[in-house]
């Protein structure tokens, strides 16, 4: 019987006492891809940053495969938003994904031959094999993004965060996340990220997270991805994505509504 990937119970996370999470709790099952949803300033960043440790909570619990951050680790692989990365730094498209190994192998010890090898497998699956020797900065933005795809595969994580990933990217970048995506699922992995493209979640998502400061719902895509659950989440908003939603449902599945 498969168990969470990701679980929290009662949450809460304050800035500067002002409260941004509040009395959070779901899990997401294991093997799903998962999309977290909802409008500017719900929380998306903040839910992410307490899970991987870089925030301290006010209260509430977190665990990762029924374990706490410190015991599972090295089984998650963390790609943050392109805006968060200085592009600028002086390192090669195949050093960046190289620093991948090191969550297993440590800061201070030098990759071997195999891990080289594995780095160039990497930038293969994502369709970078001829951009290793290149600087980050010379990327585009869906090629950048594809890069720490690359890096994060080299962890061989159980369990990958992914916040935005296809904010910002050309279509042939996106279509080549998903498909990677989609076959990390298939493989047994567990992957939450924050999406913000709401037309693309029922074609893309198994799971989906709705979030407003405080838990909207969580649960399948076709139980919980509604019109309805939407307007709660993001309030007056969703009056500009009910045609969307709309039509975006009618095509996933030929019947008009």
């Amino acid at each position: 019987m498969k168990e969470n990937a990701f679980s929290v119970h009662q949450l809460c996370v304050n800035y500067e006492k002002t409260p941004v999470l509040w009395d959070i709790s779901f899990s997401i099952p294991e093997g799903k891809l998962v999309a977290l949803i909802g409008p500017n300033g719900a929380g998306k960043s903040t839910l992410f940053k307490a899970a991987l440790g870089f925030l301290k909570p006010l209260s509430g619990k977190i665990s990762f495969f029924g374990e706490p951050l410190a015991k599972m680790r090295k089984k998650i692989a963390y790609v943050p938003q392109r805006e968060s990365v200085d592009w600028n730094f002086p390192i090669t498209v195949f050093d960046l994904v190289l620093m991948g190994s090191f969550a297993k192998k440590g800061l201070f010890r030098r990759p071997g031959e195999a891990e080289k090898a594995k780095a160039q497998e990497k930038l293969a699956l994502v369709g970078l094999e001829s951009y290793g020797d290149r600087q980050i900065s010379q990327l585009s933005g869906g090629q950048q993004q594809r890069a720490f795809l690359a890096r994060a595969l080299m962890q061989e994580a159980e369990l990958y965060f992914m916040d935005e990933p296809f904010t910002g990217i050309d279509i042939p970048s996106t279509e080549k996340i998903v498909e990677i995506l989609k076959s990390l699922r298939d493989q047994g992995k567990s992957l939450f990220l924050v999406h913000h493209d709401l037309n693309s979640v029922q074609a893309v998502f198994d799971w989906v997270v709705l979030l407003n400061l405080r838990l909207v719902d969580c649960g399948e895509v076709g139980k919980i991805f509604t019109p309805e659950k939407v307007r709660q989440t993001y309030g007056c908003e969703t009056l500009l994505f009910d045609e969307a939603l709309k039509l975006s449902y009618e095509k996933m599945t030929g019947v008009a509504r």
